[in-house]
């Protein structure tokens, strides 16, 4: 679908992330290696800033249910209305994923379980203190 495709980790203030803005772009970049085409960053502020300022046309976003349909729906109509020339591709998941969600990883993570069927192959998660 396109020449490039950028990861972009927005950094929201408001929530206690379980990985530190630095480990969710390691994490990302370990799950990309070889993938020819991907450029991993994090951004502060809009997501529709930051849009404008690396000059996105397309946003892809990836549901698993309905209610994820809901919400980035409504997060698309709002990137619109900040950045008209920004579109959001929004593509269901297989169905062979539509069961993992951040949650249960993090849970799994914090109990000290197997998250290697959850994650891509060469992915290391770092060691987090619970």
């Amino acid at each position: 679908m396109f020449d490039e495709v950028v990861v972009a980790i927005g950094v929201n203030q408001d929530k206690r992330g379980f990985f530190t803005t630095e480990q969710k772009v390691d994490i990302i970049k370990q799950a990309t290696k070889g993938l020819s085409g991907v450029r991993v960053i994090h951004y502060e502020g809009l997501t529709a800033d930051a849009c404008k300022e690396l000059g996105i046309k397309h946003i892809v976003r990836g549901v698993r249910n309905f209610m994820d349909f809901e919400t980035e729906q409504s997060n698309a109509d709002a990137n619109r209305r900040l950045n008209p020339d920004v579109d959001t591709i929004i593509i269901p998941t297989a169905q062979e994923f539509s069961h993992i969600s951040s949650s249960a990883v993090r849970d799994i993570i914090r109990h000290g379980g197997d998250t290697s069927t959850f994650m891509p192959k060469g992915v290391n998660l770092p060691k987090i203190n619970v």
